[in-house]
């Protein structure tokens, strides 16, 4: 079937992850990478001995390329991707898909009608300690689930970025509430409905190079989220608390039989427990060895071999759509009061064949 070529826009620093995993993969072929910083991308295309595109322009005009990999800032994700499906590219995008619902349902509608395949992060359900807790969920190890707490205390950016203003802007919710988000979907399916609310912390932060700066956006969230079925969900996120300062960090499935702890929704080899209720939690064994971190590239392969295998891909569009909405439903409801109902839907994700 030969190999999958596969081109990156956005060079920042997940870029460089991105770039080591997919140029290890024997089955893609890492073509090049593109960044509006010629000199970013020139630095990345060296490393990897591969093009750099002097424009997005020069990378859709590549015929190699069959996926582009939108590694780009949060507020370019939309125009990015639309740019690449109207050249007749696959992609997959890091998260958020969009910052507007209405957007992020459009990339989906434009993906479907052009036979083009849209993927977007985060993928970390594909881990082995999340794939192993899925399985669990699916099976009832825990009897029905009625609660799940997600805690994503994600520390303050400004400490170790030395572009920190970008995340604020966008927020914690949009920023990292993504992740646990993505990992409740696939277990529990659609949410339909979302109550929020949201405050400003710390107002004033000081960048690596001492200038100062003012949130715009909270820098705290708290959400609840009513899925199908009746499953309730407590998100809280913010970008104050070290992780290393808290044990409230990871997801927390509860049912009537007992709990399901996943002690974080970010690493694949995140440790994983269960416990009958009113019983001591005692460790669960992943269903193969675990990814030690994250394999960043997991999700761009599953799609280039979904391609080849003409089978659905798990880290869809229509699921991080989803996630869009339901980012946008909390910040309209922390905004504006009430409850806010969804609409969209999604078909959850297979299982990875290991974990079936």
């Amino acid at each position: 079937m030969g190999t999958t070529g596969v081109a990156i826009v956005g060079c920042g620093n997940i870029a460089q992850r991105y770039a080591a995993d997919l140029a290890s993969y024997p089955e893609i072929e890492l073509r090049g990478v593109q960044d509006v910083d010629p000199a970013r991308a020139g630095t990345l295309a060296a490393a990897h001995g591969v093009r750099a595109y002097a424009t997005m322009d020069e990378l859709l005009a590549d015929p190699g390329v069959d996926i582009v990999v939108n590694l780009t800032a949060h507020k370019a994700h939309y125009e990015v991707i639309r740019r690449a499906l109207e050249a007749g590219r696959h992609v997959h995008s890091e998260k958020p898909l969009a910052l507007r619902y209405e957007e992020a349902a459009e990339l989906v509608t434009l993906a479907g009608e052009r036979g083009l395949r849209l993927g977007g992060a985060p993928a970390t359900f594909l881990g082995e300690s999340q794939q192993t807790a899925l399985k669990l969920l699916r099976e009832e190890a825990i009897g029905r689930v009625r609660l799940v707490y997600a805690e994503v205390n994600w520390g303050r950016i400004e400490v170790w970025h030395p572009e920190p203003v970008g995340f604020y802007e966008v927020g914690a919710l949009f920023d990292v509430g993504v992740y646990p988000l993505t990992i409740a979907t696939a277990a529990l399916g659609p949410a339909r409905r979302v109550t929020a609310f949201a405050s400003t912390l710390h107002p004033q932060r000081t960048r690596l190079d001492g200038l100062p700066f003012t949130l715009t956006t909270p820098d705290y969230v708290v959400a609840n989220i009513e899925f199908e079925g009746g499953v309730l969900l407590r998100l809280t996120c913010d970008f104050y608390v070290d992780q290393r300062n808290t044990h409230q960090k990871g997801m927390e499935f509860h049912g009537d039989g007992g709990s399901l702890l996943l002690r974080g929704w970010h690493d694949f080899d995140a440790p994983l427990e269960i416990a009958a209720f009113r019983e001591e939690p005692r460790p669960v064994k992943p269903l193969r060895e675990p990814y030690a971190g994250v394999e960043w590239g997991r999700a761009v392969r599953d799609l280039a071999a979904a391609i080849r295998e003409r089978r659905p891909h798990r880290a869809t569009g229509q699921q991080a759509a989803h996630v869009v909405e339901i980012l946008c439903a909390a910040r309209a409801s922390y905004e504006k009061g009430g409850t806010v109902e969804l609409v969209s839907s999604f078909e959850p994700p297979a299982p990875m064949s290991w974990a079936e």
